[in-house]
């Protein structure tokens, strides 16, 4: 499985960006599909998680209440609406597909496909 991020670009604080993660050579429907972001010499950290079914999506508390993420599973696709950004959601973002256990899946390394990462810059 291939996943493709895009959606990244220059928001002003306020406002909204959507990001996409569309995946090819392989379905992600029966993955957890998540998004992590990367700050300049920071290790990644946790943003999203969306499962494959039977549970709400989890948040990191940072954007929780700001960011939504969804799936398509028709289209193969997952997104992150993020709305209300902030200068510190400046970041490179990626999107990956794994099958983390629950309490996992705010763990990059139990992902087994992952994105390029698509940057956000949100001015003040």
């Amino acid at each position: 499985v291939q996943l493709q991020a895009s959606g990244g670009g220059l928001a002003q604080a306020g406002g909204s960006l959507r990001l996409s993660c569309v995946a090819s050579g392989g379905t992600v429907s029966r993955y957890t599909m998540s998004w992590f972001r990367q700050y300049p010499g920071k290790e990644r950290e946790f943003v999203a998680a969306i499962r494959s079914s039977g549970f709400p999506p989890y948040y990191a508390d940072s954007v929780k209440g700001r960011f939504t993420i969804s799936r398509d599973n028709a289209k193969n696709t997952g997104y992150l609406q993020m709305n209300s950004l902030k200068p510190e959601d400046t970041a490179l973002y990626y999107c990956a597909a794994g099958n983390p256990i629950l309490i996992r899946q705010r763990i990059g390394t139990d992902y087994n496909y992952w994105g390029q990462g698509t940057l956000v810059t949100v001015s003040s």
